[in-house]
């Protein structure tokens, strides 16, 4: 009797351990850029000057390294959400903004790979999507954190979007006072500042077309769930 009881509660010990193990393991995981229509690290004078006049526009790229979502395998593929709001996209713990979006997903996926995709951003977004306007497919070429400070990234969507990001230097800093004004969008893990050497958004879907150049617009990361 002893001994099945002893066996009873190592069996119980080890499917504990293993839904433990399951919980805590990441379903999917990758790379991740935000650009915004103005700066994120900044001086508060800097910050506090555009406050509802610049930044309603965000651009954001997840590419996926491995992983599956909804049970549809997402390795390799990328997916983008070009997001416009009423306000300026900042501090979202105090001035929490919803708006419109384009969500762009990689042309290489299949049909339930691309509904997962969507699902996937719309889910990595949270609040910040409040109506998706329209959903595009085309090639995505992406890369992300391909230099040795991490803050190197480039990304295509076919005409649509194009990213180009490079480490902060110290010719970058105008007031001495700067810092990480405004937090990233969305949940990723080791998120830094970049300059945006260009972002771009020349689609529909959200009555306006923008671009922006030299700015310290940028978040490079990683994420996982």
């Amino acid at each position: 009797m002893k001994m099945k009881l002893t066996q009873a509660i190592l069996s119980l010990a080890a499917l504990t351990s293993l839904a433990v193990a399951s919980q805590s393991s990441p379903t999917i995981s990758g790379d991740y850029v935000e650009v915004r229509s103005c700066d994120v690290y900044t001086g508060p004078c800097f910050a506090n000057a555009e406050m509802n006049l610049a930044g309603k526009e965000g651009i954001l790229v997840w590419s996926i390294r491995e992983g599956s979502w909804n049970g549809a395998s997402l390795a390799g593929l990328n997916v983008i959400a070009v997001v416009r709001t009423d306000g300026t996209l900042g501090d979202l713990r105090y001035q929490p903004q919803s708006g419109k979006a384009v969500l762009i997903v990689d042309s290489r996926a299949s049909a339930t790979q691309r509904a997962a995709l969507k699902n996937f951003a719309c889910e990595m977004a949270g609040g910040l999507i409040r109506e998706v306007a329209e959903v595009k497919t085309v090639q995505i070429e992406s890369s992300i954190g391909a230099c040795a400070k991490g803050g190197c990234a480039s990304v295509k969507a076919d005409g649509l979007v194009e990213i180009n990001t490079r480490c902060l230097g110290g010719k970058d800093h105008f007031c001495g006072n700067e810092q990480t004004y405004y937090p990233p969008l969305t949940s990723v893990t080791g998120a830094s500042p970049a300059f945006t050497e260009i972002a771009s958004y020349k689609g529909s879907g959200l009555n306006l077309t923008w671009e922006a150049t030299g700015q310290r617009s940028a978040f490079l990361g990683t994420f996982s769930r």
